[in-house]
């Protein structure tokens, strides 16, 4: 097996680094409403000027994942935010998110094996139980 040269493995954790700031810096434009579509990994390999590819092939070498696991997992932190901390439809944040409220439903179902009203209900109960014990 060949040995990288060590300006190669550097040039792939920036590539890394680079995706994952760029990612999450969507994410927060998305929150803001600064941005009115989510972008998709050759979005972010076009931000970073190079094959959509070759961002897929860098991040999976320096990670052990695929893109969309960063973007799908921060997608769901948020969403779990969301869905505690303020009092939004659930469609409201699926919208916010720009998703269509089924689509958000069945995303959020698949990461998390509950529906957000499912997510939501248990973290209210969740909250309730703590103030009864305080």
């Amino acid at each position: 097996m060949t040995k990288l040269p060590k300006k190669i493995l550097a040039r792939q954790h920036e590539i890394t680094a680079d995706y994952l700031r760029d990612m999450r810096a969507h994410l927060q434009d998305v929150l803001q409403g600064r941005a009115e579509r989510m972008l998709e990994i050759r979005d972010f390999a076009g931000l970073l000027h190079i094959h959509p590819t070759h961002l897929t092939n860098t991040v999976k070498l320096t990670t052990g994942k695929h893109p969309c696991y960063f973007y799908e997992e921060e997608l769901v932190g948020i969403s779990k935010k969301l869905l505690r901390e303020n009092d939004m439809t659930i469609a409201a944040i699926a919208t916010l998110l720009t998703y269509d409220p089924s689509n958000f439903t069945k995303f959020f179902k698949h990461f998390t094996g509950q529906t957000p009203k499912q997510y939501r209900e248990e973290v209210l109960m969740e909250q309730k139980t703590e103030m009864l014990t305080i």
